[in-house]
């Protein structure tokens, strides 16, 4: 079986994401064009923290199909959610015919999945006997696996899929495992992205170790003091480069991984691991440090992160690439985030803009870099977006326009 031919790169031909600051592209466009910030004091369930979350309103009133009704909990609303924004379902059920529907695989990533659904069924056991009441399916809502395969059997798709769970840089992975897949020849194109959905674990789990900021997130300010949680779904179905695509075209040209693996919950402080990932990602998009547009960053606004990583940019890039974080904006969504960064580098290069680090007051000047606190117009052309994990799991995605090839 012959593998595609991946040197120059795949076609994202659609893409989609919806999170707090706006279901789908254009909502999602808008937003970053004002510099918004979608975070708001936590009011989730009944969590009673200090603390501000970025909450994708309506959620629950999504309703599931009949047929898929044991997948039903918040992660996978969400992400039905988002898989019905931008005509991203009819654009894989349009690839589906053409490729067929075993040569179409799905590959997400997510770091909680449906964990808030056990977490309701905990507070309903039978006071007794301490059973889950009639109705809980672990395997269709808790179960790491449980979004792909909603995912598979509600877009007809037997292709291989996956999820990665990998901590904050799951859905950015994906991108690679997708790539490595095509270049096999098993597939012959793929849907990737991730969801992540608020939960009292992530919430209070944070919040034990100190990591949550008591107001809305500032990425590389000079006082942060620690990350905003929010929850997103974000997609994207990646082809076989067409013969003459569009001059705007987006390509995934490159994916750099590394596993630094210093820390449990913390960086190496010189950021080596997120260098590495990231001159991964130049190689293989052959691309030069100085041909990068913009770099949107992991940024999650706690002290070490944020330090780190800028280390790691200035030492590879210089201080002249300009750079934000747009966490500011819609939370750190976890295990969607790599997916949601991914989409909203795909509009900065399709419609002329460098986002703004929303929420950042005063950049930290010790960390030296280029980062853009505004949104403004600019031509973008090839970006590099970071997503980084506990435990040093790294992921850097070379994202191009086609016609900077």
């Amino acid at each position: 079986m012959n593998g595609l031919d991946v040197v120059n790169g795949l076609w994202i031909s659609h893409y989609t994401a919806s999170s707090c600051i706006g279901r789908g592209n254009a909502a999602t466009l808008a937003a970053l064009r004002r510099g918004d910030i979608g975070l708001s004091p936590c009011r989730f369930d009944i969590v009673d923290l200090p603390t501000w979350v970025g909450e994708v309103p309506g959620v629950d009133e999504i309703q599931m199909p009949a047929a898929l009704s044991h997948y039903d909990c918040r992660n996978n609303r969400l992400a039905l959610l988002g898989l019905i924004q931008d005509g991203f379902k009819d654009a894989v059920l349009e690839a589906r015919s053409r490729y067929g529907a075993s040569r179409v695989g799905v590959f997400l990533g997510t770091s909680t999945s449906g964990i808030h659904q056990t977490e309701l069924a905990y507070r309903q056991r039978d006071p007794i006997s301490g059973a889950f009441r009639d109705g809980f399916c672990y395997g269709g809502t808790h179960n790491t696996y449980s979004v792909a395969d909603f995912t598979c059997r509600y877009l007809g798709l037997s292709g291989p899929a996956a999820v990665v769970s990998s901590a904050c840089s799951s859905s950015a992975k994906v991108f690679g495992a997708a790539r490595r897949m095509m270049a096999a020849g098993l597939i012959d194109a793929a849907v990737v992205g991730g969801v992540d959905s608020l939960c009292l674990t992530t919430l209070y789990g944070f919040n034990s170790l100190g990591l949550t900021s008591g107001q809305a997130c500032r990425p590389f300010d000079v006082d942060r003091d620690g990350i905003s949680i929010g929850e997103a779904a974000a997609f994207a179905l990646i082809e076989p480069i067409p013969g003459q695509p569009e001059p705007d075209a987006v390509l995934l040209q490159g994916v750099g991984e590394s596993s630094d693996a210093y820390h449990m919950s913390s960086p190496h402080p010189d950021g080596l691991g997120a260098r590495l990932a990231m001159a991964s990602a130049l190689s293989q998009a052959g691309w030069r440090a100085d041909q990068v547009d913009y770099v949107n960053l992991h940024g999650t606004a706690t002290v070490s992160n944020d330090a780190a990583e800028a280390k790691a940019v200035s030492g590879l890039f210089g201080a002249d690439t300009l750079c934000s974080s747009t966490k500011g904006a819609t939370g750190h969504t976890l295990g969607a985030a790599g997916g949601v960064e991914a989409v909203i580098a795909a509009l900065a290069m399709q419609h002329g803009l460098v986002p703004g680090g929303s929420g950042t007051g005063q950049v930290d000047k010790t960390l030296e870099l280029n980062y853009a606190r505004e949104p403004h117009p600019r031509d973008v052309r090839r970006v590099i977006s970071n997503s980084f994990g506990f435990g040093g799991t790294n992921c850097s995605l070379a994202l191009g326009r086609a016609d900077a090839l």
